[in-house]
This record gives structure tokens, C-alpha cells and sequence, in this order.
């Protein structure tokens, strides 16, 4: 206020519509200094951590939405869903989301999240009683859970000796509450205890329960559990399959973060390829750099943390057979389909079934009708470096055995 004062005095002889002009002029640059300060004193917004929701967090408001109206509908029409991605798509960022959206709602819901490599039923059943309202109503209605190491003997009391009748009879009780349960499970395999969960989640189900649950996976470890015999309810399931990012969104952060012109964030936007965790790797670089480095100063760096933090995963996660087709994506710049499939000799139909498992895993881009694209950004040149590596050691080996 002190300042817009001396302004006034300052700007009196000017006259009343140019002095006015004047102010707002400066006010406009004394607010973009103001606004560049804090800038520079702000930490890096953006995060390399996983799974935590970042400072700059781009939504997924179409899916988040669908989700959450689905599961807080008067009558749900899905009880269950399933997101899945490449590694670093933006999954479990995603389901934490929403289940802290929920969570917000505390008169209505109870939000529980499982650990999936622990006996799920017994942690469910742990987690529900461990709630100060719950806890309540079981000691109130004179139940005895001492079995599992829930709570103590009651006297008079018959113990409950069975884990899914226990979960049961918590249900009905959160029924009568007139509130509903999100089980959240993060990076779901198919392994012994998910199995049994999702057999008992299964007859919760059946016996309309107000129960839900929100899992994420990597697409091969959905694919393989939804193939037990036992859990086909899973192929019925809603999939969410997390699609890259919006591009106008990308370009806003990075222009309001970093105060740049229109070019240079669609540089950086195309860099991405709209990938959450480039996104957030690029952004982390580019702010710790801005000052003393370019955009290309930090390729290298770039490409370090893509390859450290999550393509050397997805590499190993592939067969040898998807490694040959993206080795000749990489090293042909071919993007037809059909040159590709000539170049590595393979017949349509076999074709069509490694592109369609690659698309799924996130790998691959198909969008465009009868082309293949790369889906990740830089993935062709971390390709490029795997075959140069192999190539090298393979040569190294060979010198080596005819020295002896």
C-alpha cells in the first residue's frame, strides 16, 4: 500500500488518465518481480518419488470422475475396477487420489488400503476393527474376534472362528451404519492371497455387501489373474487403461511453473510424449538447471533417470520375441506395419498378437491406422544403447576367447 501511495504522488502532474495508465504499469511489474521471487524460493515442485501425489499433479478428470460416480452412485452399477499402465503411468498416484476423494466423505465411507503381499482377509478384518466407530459397535454387540488377536475373550460370547464369516459380520454392521467400504490395493499380482481375497470379495458381492475395491496393476499381472478359472467375475470387471497424459494440460503446467514462451513448452510437452513420469523427471531437471543449462544440456541426464527408474524394468519385464520387434522399430525408423512385419519375417496373424500385448503393456503406439510408434519418450534410443551394449560385450567376448 506504502508503494501505490508514492506512486500517486509521484505520477500527480501527469494528469488523472495518465497517471492511472502509469500505476497500473507498475503495479503489473512490480507483481511479475514479486511473482519471479517466489519462484526462486520455492523447492523443485515437481517429485522422482512413486506412487506419492506430486506438487504439479495433472488430473485424469474423465476417469476419476467415472470411477468415483460409479462407486458413490445410490445404486452402483460397479463395485470394482481395475487401472492399469505402463510402470510409472500414473497408477497408484491415481488410486490414492480417489481414495482420498472418498475418504473425504468419512460420514458415508470407511477407506482401507491392503498391503497385497499380506494375508488380505486378516488385515482387512484388522483394519476395520482398529477404527475407533467400529471398534464401538463390536464391543457394544458383544462380539468375540479374539481368535485373529482382535480385541479380548467375551464372556458368554461365542468366538467367531472363521476370518470370512468375521469380515462378514463387520459388513452387516457397516450396512446398518448406512456406510460403505473402499478397499484400495496397490500393484495386485496373482499370487496365493489375492487369489483368496478375490474369491471372498466375490461372495461379498453376491451377498450385497456395500463393499468396493479399487486395485492397480501392471497389465500382465491383471491378465494372468483375471485367467484364474475361479475369478472370471474379473474379465467383467471395468479396466481403466491410463492413456498419456493431456498435452494443453502438460503445456500449461510448464509454461506457469516456468514463466516460458509458447515454443519452448511445446518443446518440452513433446518430450514427454504426455508419459506422467517424464513429465515429472523433465520438469525436476529443468527447474534444478534452468539457470546455467539448456534443454539439451540435460538430455543425458534425461535419459539416465527414464532408463534407472523405469526402462530397464519394462526391458526385463519383455520377451525376447517383443525385444526383436522393438529392436527393429528402433534401429529401421519404420513405422508401417507391414514393413515392419517383412523385416522381421512374421506373418500377420502372429504379428497382430505381439503389437496388441505391446500396446497393452504401454509400449507401443498404434493410434494411427496400419503405423507403430514408440509410446515412451526417448525409448528408441534406450533401445538403441541396449542393442549397442549387447553388441559390444558380444565383441569384447569374442576377441577375448581367440586371445587365448
Amino acid at each position: 500500500m506504502l508503494i501505490i501511495k508514492m506512486l500517486i504522488l509521484l505520477s500527480g502532474g501527469l494528469g488523472c488518465q495518465r497517471a492511472g495508465f502509469f500505476i497500473l504499469q507498475l503495479i503489473k511489474v512490480i507483481k511479475g518481480y514479486i511473482n519471479l521471487y517466489r519462484r526462486l524460493r520455492m523447492n523443485n515442485p515437481f517429485t522422482l518419488s512413486f506412487g506419492k501425489k506430486p506438487v504439479q499433479y495433472i488430473s485424469r478428470i474423465a476417469q476419476t470422475e467415472r470411477i468415483i460416480g460409479d462407486f458413490t452412485a445410490e445404486e452402483s452399477p460397479n463395485q470394482i475396477y481395475m487401472i492399469t499402465g505402463v510402470r510409472g503411468s500414473g497408477k497408484t498416484v491415481m488410486m490414492t487420489n480417489i481414495a482420498s476423494e472418498i475418504r473425504k466423505r468419512s460420514d458415508e465411507w470407511i477407506v482401507v488400503e491392503l498391503n497385497p503381499n499380506r494375508d488380505l482377509l486378516q488385515s482387512l478384518a484388522a483394519k476395520i476393527y482398529a477404527i475407533p466407530e467400529m471398534h464401538a459397535v463390536f464391543v457394544k454387540a458383544k462380539l468375540d474376534f479374539s481368535v485373529f488377536g482382535l480385541g479380548v475373550t467375551v464372556e458368554n460370547a461365542v468366538p467367531v472362528t472363521d476370518i470370512e464369516n468375521v469380515i462378514e459380520i463387520m459388513l452387516s454392521h457397516i450396512k446398518r451404519l448406512g456406510k460403505r467400504l473402499l478397499i484400495t490395493i496397490d500393484e495386485v499380482i496373482n499370487s496365493e492371497n489375492i487369489k483368496i481375497f478375490a474369491s471372498s470379495f466375490q461372495i461379498f458381492l453376491r451377498e450385497e455387501y456395500p463393499i468396493y475395491l479399487l486395485m492397480t496393476g501392471l497389465y500382465e499381472n491383471i491378465y494372468d489373474l483375471q485367467n484364474e478359472k475361479s475369478l472370471t467375475f474379473l474379465y467383467r470387471a471395468p479396466k481403466i487403461i491410463l492413456e498419456p497424459l493431456n498435452y494443453t494440460a502438460i503445456k500449461s503446467h510448464y509454461m506457469r511453473i516456468f514463466d516460458i514462451n509458447d515454443e519452448m513448452a511445446d518443446k518440452m510437452t513433446l518430450l514427454t510424449r504426455g508419459y506422467p513420469f517424464a513429465f515429472q523427471v523433465l520438469g525436476y531437471l529443468y527447474w534444478d538447471n534452468r539457470k546455467d543449462h539448456t534443454l539439451e544440456d540435460i538430455m543425458p541426464e534425461y535419459d539416465q533417470y527414464l532408463d534407472e527408474y523405469v526402462y530397464s524394468k519394462i526391458w526385463a519385464e519383455l520377451s525376447s520375441k517383443d525385444k526383436e520387434i522393438l529392436s527393429v522399430i528402433s534401429e529401421s525408423g519404420y513405422q508401417s506395419v507391414k514393413d515392419i512385419r517383412e523385416k522381421l519375417d512374421m506373418k500377420p496373424e502372429l504379428f497382430s498378437v505381439y503389437r496388441d500385448r505391446l500396446k497393452r503393456k504401454g509400449v507401443i503406439d498404434t493410434r494411427q491406422y496400419g503405423k507403430i510408434a514408440m509410446a515412451l519418450p526417448r525409448f528408441e534410443e534406450y533401445v538403441k544403447n541396449r542393442l549397442y551394449s549387447v553388441s559390444y560385450t558380444h565383441l569384447r567376448a569374442h576377441e577375448t576367447a581367440a586371445n587365448l
